[in-house]
């Protein structure tokens, strides 16, 4: 007998914004009253029903994303949409890799 785990898939994308802190700081927040949420000055994680996000801030908003793979599309789909809510009128380009 074979103890059958669910594949877990690893996404990034490096997002290149004027405000990193900010924008990672604004999902968070709004994420917050529904889903758990750590936040720090440079780093925070967002536990979705559909997988993990963790951001990290350098000069750019670095995105990890851990989840299924009958998930891992639409947590993509999902948080690229809110980060461009809460980037406002900032173009933001999301490129997501499979890592």
């Amino acid at each position: 007998m074979t103890n059958k785990q669910p594949l877990t898939l690893k996404s990034t994308a490096a997002i290149h914004t004027l405000q990193p802190v900010r924008l990672m700081t604004r999902l968070c927040k709004h994420w917050g009253h529904k889903f758990p949420v750590e936040l720090g000055e440079q780093q925070g994680s967002i536990e979705l029903p559909l997988g993990l996000c963790h951001m990290r801030c350098t000069d750019i908003l670095q995105v990890q994303l851990h989840s299924d793979i009958e998930h891992i599309s639409q947590l993509q789909e999902v948080v690229a949409d809110h980060l461009r809510r809460m980037a406002s009128t900032e173009e933001l380009v999301i490129d997501w890799q499979q890592a």
